[in-house]
């Protein structure tokens, strides 16, 4: 066949342009990539609608927001449930929108560091990727261990209540729990990608079906302990301990902004997606709106469902939502509703590993990380990063040590939060100045309108990293004090001593692992 007969598809990378003379879209995503730097490892087997399920089911709503419960109590009561989800909704979909900006011009696992690698200034490249990669690495792992963590508690909730409170699971215990559970999510996670995907419209389906189950259980069965309108939309409680009832009220933006985390993961199967300019960003932005209403309406749920923030906040289980379950369902439909949840939990955790692991491999890739040559190997039987898989679990193990301390356990779901978020808004204030005329936008595009959304985008992180690194209390004691800024600091005082000792002399950035259509440049800084 002559080339003159065949379809022709011009991709634009970074200011360059090549021919992709094949007609299967698949080979267009590969070319694509080729011209990001990178060869194609990876089978395309996530579909629009399994990709969207993938962002969808990463974010967990009714396992998320069960988790998070006890922080809008605390923060408002009912108050808090209603309005400190809702308000921090529209700044995330700024993040989000920007982030799918980005993704669609540029759709490859590396993702974020990629993006500041591009859009930063020459001389600052290879640093501002350095700092990204690093942070999201860190929000990523620490997401991991805080999700799974959750779903140990949540199984050490139930076993409570199905013995009426006669058996108690220690905190070794539920580590082991813990262990458990990251070994089972090695074991799924090392699947291959078709594998994956399939796995997550059976998470999308458990995702969505509970939370809905959730909202009528909880509004049916309340029957008439519901309390008024009016209360469920206005009544605000401060259990907090801070003097200040504004600032009380803010601090329940945590459980909103810990459950709308990981939506970057559609960036991160990018290589493993067919038509991925299109469907990762369409992916991100639905993945975050589906949640957030979903998330509202659970909420509202309970702020009905709740006669007593008081009795909540005083019960005897470890989370709070699993103490509403109990008083509005009774003991049996608790646990019916309950199993579910942990299921759904369970199904989060898999899919955030999946995300993780993909983040590991990118940045080992291009060698960024100590023993790159073994993460970023890929298993010839199931084309996936397995090693760097279990390198998450490892991880995710590690930092559930910190679950014999509760402070040190509710920073470690802050510090993953700061991570995720400060990796999110680098390469999106990188796009609104330095970048401006850099990227080459994609099948997405927020057209003018990227700056003012970009700077709301980059405002709300800043403010939001600054609020979570505050203690739960206005007095707080060691015990009851947040440690996230010493996990996140430890974090960034690794990465900078090893970029001013070491990483600056052999990192330059994302590197080509491919031979350049243009020129033999392979190896070569990007």
């Amino acid at each position: 066949m002559s080339v003159s007969s065949e379809k022709q598809a011009e991709v634009s990378v970074n200011n360059t342009s090549i021919k992709d003379y094949s007609t299967s879209p698949r080979n267009a995503d590969d070319t694509l990539l080729a011209e990001l730097g990178y060869k194609a490892e990876f089978k395309r087997e996530f579909s629009m609608i399994e990709t969207i399920a993938f962002a969808f089911s990463i974010m967990g709503v009714v396992a998320s927001v069960s988790s998070t419960f006890s922080f809008p109590l605390v923060s408002g009561g009912h108050v808090g449930m209603v309005w400190g989800w809702l308000i921090p909704c529209f700044f995330v979909m700024a993040v989000a929108s920007s982030m799918a900006e980005l993704v669609s011009s540029m759709p490859t696992s590396a993702g974020l560091y990629y993006f500041s690698a591009k859009l930063a200034p020459p001389k600052y490249s290879a640093l501002a990727s350095w700092i990204t990669g690093w942070a999201n690495i860190t929000g990523q792992v620490t997401l991991v261990c805080s999700i799974d963590f959750t779903c140990a508690q949540m199984i050490t909730t139930a076993i409570a209540v199905s013995s009426d409170g006669a058996t108690i699971v220690s905190s070794g215990a539920t580590y082991g729990i813990l262990l458990a559970i990251l070994f089972a999510h090695g074991l799924v996670c090392s699947a291959a990608t078709n594998v994956l995907a399939r796995l997550n419209l059976f998470y999308v389906i458990v995702n969505v079906g509970t939370t809905i189950a959730a909202i009528i259980a909880l509004l049916v069965c309340s029957g008439d302990n519901k309390v008024s309108t009016q209360d469920a939309f206005t009544m605000f409680e401060n259990n907090t301990g801070w003097s200040n009832n504004g600032w009380a009220f803010l601090l329940a933006f945590t459980a909103p902004m810990w459950t709308l985390t990981g939506y970057d993961s559609a960036a991160h199967i990018a290589e493993e997606v067919a038509g991925a300019q299109r469907t990762a960003p369409i992916a991100i932005l639905v993945g975050v709106f589906g949640t957030q209403v979903l998330g509202w309406l659970l909420f509202i749920a309970c702020s009905f469902a709740t006669a007593s923030v008081a009795d909540l906040l005083s019960g005897a289980l470890p989370l709070p939502m699993g103490q509403l379950f109990l008083d509005v369902l009774g003991k049996r439909g608790m646990l019916a509703i309950w199993s579910l949840i942990i299921v759904v939990q369970f199904v989060t955790g898999a899919a955030q590993g999946v995300d993780a692991s993909r983040v590991v491999f990118a940045f080992a890739r291009d060698n960024a990380l100590p023993g790159s040559r073994w993460w970023k190997r890929i298993n010839r039987r199931t084309q996936t990063p397995v090693n760097a898989v279990w390198l998450v679990m490892t991880g995710a193990a590690v930092c559930g040590l910190l679950g014999f301390s509760a402070a040190a356990l509710s920073s470690l779901a802050g510090a993953s939060v700061i991570g995720l978020y400060v990796s999110y808004a680098t390469p999106i204030f990188l796009r609104i100045t330095s970048g401006r005329d850099k990227l080459v936008p994609g099948t997405f595009s927020l057209g003018r309108w990227y700056i003012p959304i970009g700077i709301i985008a980059v405002a709300w992180v800043s403010f939001i990293v600054v609020l979570l690194l505050f203690p739960p209390t206005q007095t707080t004691t060691p015990a009851g004090m947040n440690y996230a800024v010493v996990i996140i600091m430890g974090v960034f005082v690794f990465a900078s001593i090893s970029w001013i000792f070491s990483a600056h002399k052999w990192f330059h950035g994302p590197i080509k692992n491919i031979d350049d259509p243009r020129s033999s440049l392979e190896g070569k800084e990007l």
